[in-house]
């Protein structure tokens, strides 16, 4: 079964190139197979969980619009969030995201898709979740939104609209290319059904 295989090169020397409130930029020198040294550069990261909450009988998906200021967007997005709570579980931190984003709360959830988001220049890995018989709810008490969220809006946006928006090159936020499209693949080929459950292993997290 095709798979993606843990290994780890020898890292014989490592720098903090620069200190960050959620992330650091660091440097390694590695040690290849072949006994070469390369130095690689490669931001840290906590991970983070996304949702997909879809509402079958709309067949509408629940998206936001939220300003990214390293790519100067107003990007469309799915509710998301850093798994950067201590102690917090992924899918509890997938359903408090998106109570606090679009003030939705899900009775079934499902692994959509696993990802390392640029595994060439970053340890973020993302994990997917579908979120199906999404009823409204309140947000946490005690939330409050700020920076870019206090500027978010949401809205259902029909799943085929989505699709297109992304094959015509007018959506590129990674998270909702990946999980719409996970979605559709899913939903065409039968296996909405046999998703991974909830608390399925994450094997780049070790459990």
């Amino acid at each position: 079964m095709i798979r993606d295989e843990h290994r780890e090169w020898p890292v014989t020397q490592r720098r903090v190139m620069a200190e960050g409130i959620i992330w650091d930029m660091v440097s390694e020198d590695v040690t290849t197979p072949s006994g070469e040294t390369m130095t690689r550069e490669f931001v840290t990261h906590p991970g983070a969980v996304a949702v997909v909450a879809w509402d079958e009988e709309r067949d509408a998906v629940a998206c936001l619009r939220q300003y990214r200021h390293p790519v100067r967007l107003e990007m469309v997005e799915v509710p998301a969030g850093l798994l950067d709570v201590e102690g917090e579980e992924w899918l509890p931190a997938a359903q408090r995201e998106l109570a606090e984003e679009v003030e939705l709360a899900a009775e079934r959830w499902q692994v959509l898709v696993d990802m390392c988001t640029t595994p060439g220049g970053n340890q973020e890995s993302l994990r997917i979740y579908l979120a199906r018989d999404v009823t409204p709810a309140p947000r946490p008490e005690g939330f409050v939104l700020e920076g870019e969220e206090a500027h978010m809006s949401w809205d259902w946006v029909p799943r085929t609209e989505l699709v297109a928006g992304i094959l015509d090159g007018r959506l590129q936020s990674p998270t909702l290319v990946t999980g719409v499209l996970a979605l559709e693949a899913a939903r065409l080929s039968g296996r909405l059904d046999a998703l991974r459950a909830p608390d399925a292993h994450w094997p780049i997290r070790g459990h």
